[in-house]
């Protein structure tokens, strides 16, 4: 069982290994020991399974598609906001996601970023990070806001394109006595041309490994050479390609070329770049600091310039703040003003809260919110999951967390995740499958998540054991009134109760 064999690796890596294992042991009964190649780190996330918002042409909700499950009017809603994200005709737009803890606030705001795709800048962040950061609230903000604007620029290279012919490098008897020199022969359909090779050019050939008959890029600006394929001239050379050659055809026209080059960059790296002395890579340090208001003018009238010109396009995105609620009411003002300028991205907010305190003042306001900027917001509201749609998350992140499980315990997940709540379930599938894992088993069933929900406790249980031992915890502060038993529904001290 290639399950408890290499629980690492995903279920199409294990069918693999599995296959190749096969073909080496040729039905005998020889080992071959197994070599991993991961070229990336792979982890499970909570929103590792959304790929989209699952939405079709007409902007109707599928019930169960790209990781997506039930939400169809929020999802459907969040749609209509993709397609005035991608017109980016409206700067400054607003949207509050509002509804209970668990219920795909932050899954509809991942399913949003993987719609738009790589191009459109995505910046999220979480409402208490704001009050972690070196500077000022409406600096950091402000910069949060900078990252969610990207820049489509636009430039012209020069670049010689064509088929190596042949490649003459001239080495001198002695070492070091004199650089190296030689001569490179590239061809198009239409034309030949011999160009003579420096030390940096004769290094770069070789750090590629071109050889003859290979299609080269070079840029003349840099010098960077690329390799795009071999020649399909040279497609019965068996001797000098592998598996992963890639043919392409010979060059037609000049070889000096003009090709568009197309960056995209946000506004937050152009200010990084221009405002420090160690230029971008303080991107890297993360060493950003505090940017000044002139800088930011000065590159806003730069950019102006460059899109009256054609040279580059504003690429509108999103900034999500997740937990709005413990911004304060400064953070709130400057929200206001934000987004009435010209340059504003559209943005997304999420909150559980209901009717509460707005941070920094004394007033109750409906998810913590001042009116005002309520009233600038779209709300958009999602709505507690049915046990069926339970059973079809639970069924996603079984396949995500690759983990077999039978139908009688999938159940019993769903029947836990709807009287307690669907996170505490989704914790259970992980630990439910080391149990089995621990007792040889390939599936999951009903006696390891029996286990595990008598092991790890629910909030609700966790609140019982509190309230029945409370006078063996120190610094306990629920009042006398509440030592009664409770029945299994949740206590919570109020408000006023734990305050001195």
């Amino acid at each position: 069982n290639y399950t408890h064999v290499y629980p690492s690796l995903t279920a199409a890596q294990r069918h693999e290994t599995k296959l190749c294992k096969m073909a080496a042991e040729g039905g005998e009964g020889v080992k071959v020991a197994e070599v991993k190649d991961l070229t990336r780190i792979e982890r499970i996330g909570a929103h590792s399974h959304i790929r989209g918002l699952g939405l079709d042409d007409a902007l109707e909700a599928r019930k169960v598609s790209q990781g997506m499950v039930g939400q169809v009017n929020a999802r459907r809603a969040a749609g209509v906001i993709l397609s005035m994200i991608r017109e980016g005709m409206i700067a400054g737009r607003a949207v509050l996601l509002a509804g209970q803890p668990g219920t795909g606030k932050t899954a509809i705001a991942m399913g949003m970023a993987k719609a738009l795709g790589e191009e459109t800048p995505f910046a999220m962040m979480a409402g208490s990070e704001i009050f972690s950061m070196e500077m000022s609230k409406t600096e950091a903000l402000t910069q949060a806001f900078r990252k969610a604007i990207g820049v489509r620029i636009k430039e012209e290279t020069e670049i010689i394109e064509g088929e190596v012919v042949e490649i003459e490098i001239d080495r001198p008897a002695a070492s070091g006595a004199a650089p190296k020199m030689g001569k490179l022969t590239l061809k198009t359909t239409e034309m030949e041309t011999v160009y003579d090779l420096g030390q940096k050019m004769i290094e770069s050939l070789n750090k590629e490994k071109v050889s003859a008959g290979d299609v080269i890029t070079i840029d003349k600006a840099s010098g960077r050479i690329t390799k795009l394929g071999r020649s399909f001239a040279r497609s019965r050379d068996y001797d000098a390609m592998g598996a992963q050659t890639k043919f392409v055809q010979c060059p037609e026209g000049e070889l000096q070329k003009r090709k568009e080059v197309v960056h995209v960059v946000t506004l937050h790296e152009i200010d990084v770049i221009n405002s420090r002395t160690q230029g971008f890579l303080a991107l890297f340090a993360g060493d950003t600091g505090e940017i000044r208001p002139e800088v930011r003018e000065q590159i806003d009238t730069k950019v102006a310039e460059w899109r009256e010109e054609g040279k580059a396009e504003i690429v509108p995105g999103v900034l999500f703040i997740d937990e709005v609620h413990m911004l304060d009411i400064e953070c709130f003002s400057f929200l206001n003003r934000a987004l009435e300028n010209d340059m504003a991205p559209v943005l997304v907010v999420a909150t559980n809260r209901g009717i509460t305190k707005i941070r920094g003042t004394n007033y109750k306001s409906p998810h913590g919110i001042p009116i005002d900027l309520l009233d600038r917001l779209l709300i958009v509201t999602t709505v507690p999951y049915s046990e069926r749609e339970l059973r079809l998350i639970l069924d996603i992140r079984c396949e995500e967390e690759d983990v077999e499980m039978t139908e009688d315990a999938k159940d019993l997940l769903c029947k836990i995740g709807h009287e307690t709540s669907l996170r505490y379930s989704i914790h259970l599938i992980t630990a439910a499958a080391l149990v089995a894992h621990k007792r040889k088993s390939a599936e999951v069933e009903v006696e390891d998540i029996s286990k595990v929900y008598t092991m790890f406790l629910d909030v609700q249980r966790s609140t019982q054991f509190m309230v029945e031992y409370q006078e063996q915890f120190m610094f306990n502060e629920i009042p006398e009134s509440m030592n009664a038993p409770v029945g299994g529904h949740r206590v919570t001290p109020k408000a006023d109760d734990m305050e001195d």
